[in-house]
């Protein structure tokens, strides 16, 4: 799926700025739009009154036919910007605009005066090479002109090839933007070049800097007597991880005890990063500017250097680690009696993939068969093992029931995965959702974070600390999403917060395995508040926690690394540290989290599309997930892919956009095509470069059997 432009509010775009405005009026000051502002009005806009301002600050935003918005906080009207008066900005770039005097019943319009602040300024293109010069063709279709480029700056790119460039100015008398070549990727369409185009494209690097690489191998990783004496010794504990099959870096273990007044110690054990993390070092720098790894079909960037990420802080089995650890005493209904926080050093018994776990949950047997194990032959566990297994399990349901009771929202969304080769080639796809094996990691990790959110956060002195929050949904957005799935017979209750994550999990739980299934839980989870990380705690409304924090997993997010950091402060007495310096991290982190979620999106699509090549010609029953005035979107039942039918394409009627029914009409015939109708269509085209794949649509399933 795509974003929520072309996903849950694609099928109707001028809804979808109504919604944008609702939005910007409601936001806090926590939201995360880059500040904007206009002058002083005679008239106030969020009441929807006409302006009388002639000039304001804003963020452009530029559609894919070339006109643009700009947004203005505290405005309900965004301004319409005709594409020749756009005025040398790029999309998101903060601008000046010079407001026309609205006339009734119109929508607002202007047009640019300045750029204020480039969003970006790097870019990925294609080279067109000319006698003399070149132009870069720019692969987002919203950069709507060539960069022009000498051949001095072309770092020896040939035509044809694609490359990251760095923009340079764009003045007024010059018809084009200058740039500069700072990185050569290679062919278009090649699967090496198109990774790394995503990566280039969100800022994103895929290599270390050598003198962070050099620094990260000096590091002694050494488990030093010397160290272990000021850490709880947990060697003696049985502990194990459960990670996905193909996992290198295990950042988190769990170990297992029974206490003689009949409760168990649980350990949550977390890699102690920090440990050699330093701050103020360029490897911390480096940590920091990346904030999180980014998880591509195929391949991780990691957050770490591999001598950290897969070696020293992953938490290998027969190894002994130093960890971070939250160590709880429950009873058999899943209380905490006793909690512990603070460093400790453990030595992992055993790896589990989950579906070895899985399997021993299922069957509640020793054994683990060969098609199931990660060993390549059958092996047993210890009674041991499989009583802490199976007793964890057990104790991760009563805590996600309970959960569930108190509000928290199950969104255990369909994961599209692939199946490649050695040459990165897609040769299957399957689907991954979760089972009892994930929820019990997922639990505890919860619970951990929960826990240590909790103990700063409930202090009698206000303590800086770093949050995951998640705020309340807002009205507007449910009363659309409620819009949009009555078209399928489902409905919300938005009485109240707690109705509604009730209702929420009831439409999530009655769509499995119907055919809108995948489209319905994109759409509620877009419907979401976005969770950010901050300072200034407001709870978790998905996961119905008051308190919320990230530390399972340091080694691939920053922000866990700080949690690191300022609760070993806090346990040493220390003072609570200036805020500022922490929100403005936390900010960083949220930002560069999202450009993450962007790439992995980019390359699951540019995986389908490479999927879908060699099955051109092939027809395919699909799912109409957007309906725009262009064209519908169609998802193919089987393998979750998404491409276009462009409704100039559609043969025999012209096609009608209608916006209030989430449909197409045909003016002569009136056929018509809605949202979530099924739809057999034939791949027509695939586009690897621009990650695109257009369909024919051939009818709907009956239309096409009549027809045979």
């Amino acid at each position: 799926m795509f974003s929520i432009l072309f996903i849950a509010f694609k099928s109707n775009p001028s809804l979808f700025r109504t919604f944008r405005k609702i939005i910007a009026m409601s936001r806090n000051k926590k939201k995360q739009r880059p500040t904007s502002k206009a002058t002083s009005s005679k008239k106030d806009h969020r009441k929807g009154g006409p302006t009388t301002k002639k000039y304001a600050e804003g963020i452009i935003e530029i559609t894919a036919k070339g006109n643009a918005y700009v947004v203005i906080d505290g405005q309900e009207q965004d301004v319409f910007i005709p594409f020749h008066k756009i005025n040398r900005a790029f999309h998101k770039d903060q601008v000046q605009v010079y407001i026309y005097p609205q006339r009734s019943g119109k929508k607002l319009e202007g047009e640019v005066v300045s750029v204020l602040k480039r969003f970006k300024t790097s870019f990925v293109g294609v080279v067109d090479l000319q006698e003399k010069y070149a132009f870069i063709r720019p692969s987002d279709h919203r950069v709507y002109k060539d960069f022009f480029v000498r051949l001095d700056d072309l770092m020896d790119a040939q035509d044809k090839e694609k490359v990251v460039i760095e923009f340079i100015e764009w003045s007024e008398h010059m018809g084009s933007p200058t740039a500069k070549v700072t990185q050569v990727l290679g062919t278009p369409g090649a699967h090496q070049t198109e990774m790394h185009a995503i990566l280039a494209t969100y800022g994103l690097p895929y290599s270390f800097p050598l003198e962070v690489e050099a620094y990260a191998q000096q590091i002694d990783t050494r488990i030093l007597p010397k160290e272990i004496a000021k850490r709880r010794d947990m060697r003696e504990v049985l502990t194990f991880t459960i990670d996905p099959k193909d996992a290198k870096d295990f950042d988190d273990a769990l170990s297992f005890e029974i206490l003689d007044n009949g409760c168990y110690r649980i350990g949550v054990h977390i890699a102690d990063v920090s440990h050699y993390l330093q701050p103020g070092t360029v490897l911390d720098d480096e940590a920091f500017d990346r904030a999180t790894s980014v998880y591509l079909v195929d391949r991780v960037v990691p957050m770490l250097p591999e001598v950290l990420s897969n070696h020293a802080c992953s938490l290998r089995p027969k190894e002994e680690k130093y960890t971070f650890s939250a160590i709880f005493d429950i009873d058999d209904q899943a209380k905490i009696v006793a909690q512990w926080f603070g460093r400790t050093v453990i030595l992992s018994n055993e790896r589990f993939a989950y579906e070895e776990a899985q399997h021993l949950i299922e069957t509640k047997k020793n054994h683990i068969p060969a098609p199931v194990s990660i060993r390549e032959t059958s092996y047993d566990v210890s009674d041991e093992v499989l009583e802490a297994v199976l007793t964890m399990n057990r104790l991760a349901l009563i805590m996600r029931s309970e959960r569930m009771e108190q509000g928290a929202i199950s969104f255990d969304k369909v994961e599209v995965k692939f199946k490649l080769d050695e040459e990165n080639n897609p040769v299957g796809v399957f689907f991954k959702q979760a089972k009892a094996a994930n929820h019990l990691i997922e639990e505890f990790m919860l619970l951990a974070n929960k826990k240590v959110a909790e103990f700063i956060g409930k202090n009698e002195h206000k303590k800086t600390f770093v949050y995951r929050v998640h705020d309340e949904p807002d009205p507007q957005k449910l009363i659309l999403l409620n819009g949009i799935i009555s078209r399928f017979g489902h409905r919300l209750n938005l009485k109240d917060p707690k109705t509604i994550a009730q209702s929420l999990n009831d439409l999530l739980k009655d769509v499995q395995g119907r055919k809108e299934q995948n489209m319905v839980d994109t759409l509620a989870i877009r419907t979401m508040s976005k969770a950010i990380y901050t300072t200034q705690n407001i709870g978790h409304y998905g996961l119905a926690f008051d308190y919320y924090t990230h530390f399972t997993s340091p080694i691939r997010r920053y922000p866990d690394v700080m949690v690191h950091r300022l609760l070993q402060h806090y346990l040493d007495g220390g003072a609570s540290p200036k805020e500022a310096k922490y929100e403005q991290m936390c900010q960083h982190s949220s930002d560069m989290e999202g450009l993450a979620a962007n790439a992995e999106r980019d390359s699951i699509k540019y995986m389908q599309i490479k999927w879908m090549q060699d099955r051109k010609d092939q027809t395919f029953l699909g799912v109409i997930s957007g309906v725009t005035e262009w064209g519908v979107y169609v998802e193919i039942v089987e393998n979750k892919c998404e491409g276009m039918v462009r409704t100039r394409d559609i043969r025999g009627d012209h096609f009608v956009f209608n916006e209030r029914e989430y449909a197409i009409v045909g003016q002569r015939t009136k056929r018509t095509y809605q949202l979530g109708d099924e739809v057999m269509v034939l791949v027509k085209n695939t586009d690897l470069e621009k990650r695109q794949m257009d369909f024919e649509l051939l009818g709907t399933p009956q239309e096409v059997q009549a027809k045979r």
